[in-house]
């Protein structure tokens, strides 16, 4: 089976002193490709990095939307961001590396860790400004939007009328009418290993198409097993579980999630 982790942080403290462990661990799950995502300007220069050192890794380069606003204040395992960040100066550098970047990502809007009515206006002005650059590359992009899929679903509709570019939903939390809404669109969803555990994402395949689904990881976050950090290989029990929950084979999932994959991805590269 060709399997594809399309959203996941390798360039993460947990993974600093066994990253060749985990992407040998991978390999032999079937893993072929692994997007890592950049959330600011120094972690996008170390997944560029990473996509250099090892063929498996592609560079999916971002701009998340806590640290767009200079409020990465938090100790999570990756570059902290504590200033705004020069969005044109960012743009520039995707440009100059554009043959090198596989998507733009992660990207959105965040009201978890900010309040709507303080934020809200210059997430989704800074939001409309990557999806207006990401057309411009022509590139996918993998989407961020905790507590914010309503708003971020607006927006795609309206900056991408004719689907222009790919979306990928990473992680989507919204409402099954959202879901519903999404998937009519044409948007992507990808699916974390954590779905052995949480309903929201069965329910989630269950909706949408299998031609509209996708695997991940977010490494080192949403593990499948209590207590132990996610990696890339386990993408291998999310297409389990999907299998389960479509009544198809493992192979047969494996093989359509990966055709999607080359599809939204492969094909703009």
């Amino acid at each position: 089976m060709n399997l594809v982790d399309v959203h996941c942080h390798l360039n993460h403290a947990l993974f600093k002193d066994d990253l060749p462990e985990v992407l040998k661990r991978a390999e032999k799950a079937g893993v072929k490709a692994i997007l890592t995502s950049g959330v600011n300007p120094p972690a996008n220069r170390e997944v560029l990095q990473l996509a250099k050192n090892y063929p498996i890794i592609k560079a999916s380069l971002g701009i998340y939307p806590i640290d767009a606003l200079g409020l990465s204040e938090r100790e999570t395992g990756l570059p902290r961001q504590t200033e705004k960040i020069n969005l044109d100066g960012e743009f520039a550098f995707f440009q100059q590396h554009q043959k090198e970047i596989t998507a733009i990502g992660e990207v959105g809007m965040d009201f978890h860790w900010t309040k709507k009515e303080e934020t809200g206006e210059q997430q989704a002005e800074n939001f409309r400004k990557i999806i207006r650059f990401a057309k411009t590359l022509k590139k996918p992009i993998v989407i961020h939007s905790r507590k914010a899929e309503l708003e971020c679903i607006d927006i795609l509709e309206e900056e991408l009328p004719n689907n222009e570019i790919p979306v990928d939903l990473h992680c989507f939390g919204g409402s099954k009418k959202l879901v519903i809404r999404a998937a009519a669109k044409g948007f992507y969803f990808s699916i974390p290993p954590n779905i052995l555990r949480l309903e929201h994402f069965q329910m989630l395949v269950q909706l949408v198409d299998l031609k509209q689904l996708l695997t991940e990881t977010d490494a080192p976050w949403l593990s499948p097993f209590p207590g132990q950090k996610n990696e890339p290989a386990f993408v291998l029990e999310t297409v389990k579980k999907i299998a389960q929950i479509k009544g198809l084979s493992e192979e047969k999932v494996a093989e359509q999630i990966w055709e999607n994959y080359e599809r939204v991805f492969l094909s703009r590269s």
